[in-house]
């Protein structure tokens, strides 16, 4: 396990974990998972209005609070991923913005060029 800043693991290329990451933020992010979670939503309350035993009633509380968990842990990873995307590119918008100033584009005007896209790679 790493402590590391998720964009700064791996290199250049993207681990496991972020490719999964990114497939269950795309998978989270659409219509069909939020009509699971209104469903969840749903069986929920009907357990607690059908007066169902309390093994139900914990079942459906555990299902939630699962979903919660694991969807607080992959925004965050999108969070911290995205944060430093931004970063690079305001970080090479400023070197470029320097050697302009200089008059002397180099290698910070070809940075710039490289984070045009970096949140693809990250």
């Amino acid at each position: 396990m790493t402590l590391q800043h998720p964009a700064d693991r791996g290199g250049g290329r993207r681990g496991r974990f972020e490719r999964l990451a990114e497939s269950v933020s795309k998978l989270t992010s659409s219509p069909a998972f939020f009509m699971f979670c209104l469903g969840l939503v749903a069986l929920t309350v009907a357990v607690h209005l059908a007066g169902l035993g309390l093994p139900w009633l914990l079942f459906a509380g555990d299902a939630m609070t699962a979903v919660t968990l694991l969807l607080l842990a992959l925004l965050k990873n999108s969070e911290l991923r995205a944060e430093r995307a931004i970063q690079r590119k305001l970080d090479a918008l400023a070197a470029a913005l320097l050697e302009a100033h200089e008059s002397a584009p180099g290698k910070a005007y070809e940075d710039l060029k490289s984070v045009n896209r970096i949140e693809d790679e990250i």
